[in-house]
């Protein structure tokens, strides 16, 4: 049990997949910074509010009415498309590059066909030719 857990955490895939968390964490902060910093406070001066997830729209009258926060779910939007972005054109896009140029590499390597070894019928009929050969020589040598 235990020696099937280390094959599983060595192969290589669970390695990689932690970095990609760590990596992808580390981006999900810069992301949160631009938006929070940078995109909300542009929007929240489009729609006259304090800050993006301030955005909302009374759902009632007085002052227990709840409100539709809107802005929270634009913010969540735009964080979205931001990192769908980041990782299409950072990640996706040098991948398919670099597939592309592999696969044209081996799209020019010449294909070395190697001779293909022979079929038993082919080996069973060389061996009876061999055979008559030397029987065919033995009975030479006796009669002459």
């Amino acid at each position: 049990m235990l020696k099937g857990f280390k094959d599983f955490i060595l192969r290589g895939n669970v390695i990689e997949l932690a970095v990609a968390v760590v990596i992808g964490a580390s981006f999900t902060a810069i992301v949160n910074g631009i938006v929070t910093g940078v995109i909300n406070p542009i929007i929240a001066l489009i729609f006259n509010a304090p800050e993006l997830a301030a955005a909302s729209v009374p759902l009632g009258s007085g002052r227990d009415a709840p409100d539709l926060l809107y802005g929270l779910v634009i913010s969540a939007v735009i964080q979205f498309i931001l990192v769908a972005a980041v990782v299409y054109f950072a990640l996706i896009v040098p991948m398919n590059y670099l597939k592309k140029v592999q696969f044209r590499k081996k799209a020019e390597e010449p294909v070395v066909v190697e001779p293909s070894a022979p079929t038993d019928t082919e080996l069973l009929v060389e061996i009876r030719d061999l055979l008559q050969a030397q029987h065919n020589a033995r009975y030479k040598a006796d009669n002459e």
